[in-house]
């Protein structure tokens, strides 16, 4: 056989394959190949004869073989810079999620402390800086008195109280400008250095961007608690809006899923370029798993956990907004029946509009009774999916790679720790410390359906490509 760049191979089934499955390689018969049209010297070698005088021996040959070799080892090592990110960036991003996950607690926790609207301004740069002197604590203070939150909720709180909640949603803040630098400035460094491929630099702008719009999320949010006027639109307490805060925790959930997914995908594609130049045989198994049209359904399968948790997750966070969890602290039941009755689910009151034609949505997305029996049906759901998907993998392990089965089996376990925390968090009426746990206990579960997804990846057609040309200078080396 004879691929495009003019290489022979006649014995490794598998890179024939995977020449013939890649977009930039088409293979020939070379028996039908015409001499004629072959042009395989260059010009400059070109002789007027049909013949050479000069015979050589077999130390040239090997010569000239070892420095076709070398010159193979150099395109490859050119390849996967412009093809794979260096691991490197795969262990910033690592390290970027950790931060990510880190400031979702801490934000969970300001919510639960009430500390989320104690910092009435918005100052990106030199809010950086916190009260140093007791005039300046007193001056934050009166304009905290000042807020709906201070005159309805907080009227008999002191300076030392004030302080507490004021350093909870400062720390918040601070973390999320930490984060900002610790993102963003080694992605210039590893751009400039020519560490990133084309693919994971359009990944980080995105990120970027996204990234700096969750700060303005962030501030939207809590402007909802401040204006009475949004407040009394509502008739709502001095708190922020769930639908703000529900969009602000999902930005910082797609945050960490994003770069998650990035350094998985980096750490993956790594692997397996090793595995081909260390151990052939390992890879041509590993691809041809991955390939495997088998594969396909448990790919969807993958996917609709990772979106059935987020969305779980999400109407979480709307519970978290209305405080629905202090209500109906019984599990399963809701009061004294499984499901609470039809008026108070799709109360009226709950319309704003004369002709009720609202009445539905708002009841889905503003009632706590309702909010609460959407998120307790989104959990089960999400857990008897994960079971059946368990169930699923486990019977098909003939086809599915190891690290893939292992990967379900943490799937399985983050579900059923995140079913008992989130239990347990309502029968005891959200204390701060499980109702942290359990917001963390969300993103665990996301963490192990990313990983899920992440190991059933097929590897993209210029990795391909690229493991092509590895296969190449592997059996280049071989005849040398």
């Amino acid at each position: 056989m004879l691929s495009k760049t003019r290489f022979f191979f006649t014995k490794n089934s598998f890179v024939l394959k995977s020449l013939a499955q890649s977009r930039g390689c088409r293979l020939s018969i070379a028996s039908g190949f015409k001499l004629k049209n072959f042009n395989f010297w260059p010009n400059t070698m070109k002789s007027s004869r049909f013949y050479s005088t000069t015979s050589i021996s077999a130390e040239g040959a090997a010569k000239i073989s070892e420095s076709a070799a070398a010159a193979a080892a150099t395109a490859v090592k050119n390849e996967t810079k412009k093809v794979i990110s260096n691991k490197i960036v795969a262990y910033w991003l690592m390290g970027t999620s950790g931060l990510v996950f880190g400031i979702v607690v801490l934000g969970g926790l300001t919510r639960l402390t009430e500390s989320g609207l104690s910092i009435t301004e918005w100052k990106p740069v030199t809010g950086a800086i916190p009260p140093l002197n007791e005039k300046e604590w007193e001056e934050e203070f009166e304009k905290y008195k000042n807020s709906p939150e201070f005159k309805q909720l907080n009227s008999h709180i002191t300076l030392e109280e004030f302080k507490f909640i004021f350093s909870m949603e400062w720390g918040h803040r601070l973390m999320g400008r930490g984060i900002g630098m610790f993102f963003i400035l080694p992605a210039l460094f590893f751009w400039k250095t020519g560490r990133f491929s084309p693919h994971i630099t359009r990944r980080v702008i995105g990120l970027t961007g996204l990234l700096g719009l969750q700060g303005a999320i962030g501030w939207w949010m809590v402007k909802s608690g401040l204006d009475e006027e949004q407040l009394a639109a509502r008739k709502s307490k001095p708190t922020v809006s769930q639908y703000r805060l529900t969009t602000h925790l999902g930005a910082a959930f797609l945050m960490y899923l994003g770069v998650l997914w990035t350094a998985f995908e980096i750490l993956n594609e790594n692997k397996l370029v090793k595995q081909a130049q260390r151990a052939p045989e390992i890879a041509k198994d590993v691809m041809a798993k991955l390939t495997n049209p088998s594969l396909k359904p448990v790919r969807v399968l993958a996917t609709g956990l990772l979106v059935l948790a987020f969305a779980t997750a999400m109407s979480g966070g709307m519970v978290a907004g209305l405080d629905a969890g202090l209500i109906y602290n019984t599990f399963p039941h809701m009061g004294d029946d499984y499901i609470p009755s039809a008026s108070e689910l799709m109360d009226p009151v709950y319309a704003r509009k004369e002709d009720k034609s609202d009445m539905v949505w708002r009841n889905l997305l503003e009632n706590p009774t309702t909010v609460q029996l959407v998120h307790r049906i989104f959990a089960t759901t999400t857990f008897f999916a994960i079971l059946a998907a368990h169930s699923y993998v486990n019977r098909r392990k003939a086809f599915i790679p190891k690290p893939v089965t292992r990967s379900m089996h943490g799937v399985m376990g983050a579900v059923t720790l995140q079913v008992a925390l989130g239990i347990t968090t309502l029968i005891y009426l959200v204390p701060i410390s499980l109702g942290a746990a359990h917001q963390a206990g969300a993103l665990v579960l996301l963490t192990a359906c990313l990983a899920f997804s992440a190991k059933l990846k097929k590897p993209r057609p210029e990795v391909i490509s690229y493991i092509n040309t590895v296969m190449k200078n592997q059996l280049l080396k071989a005849k040398v």
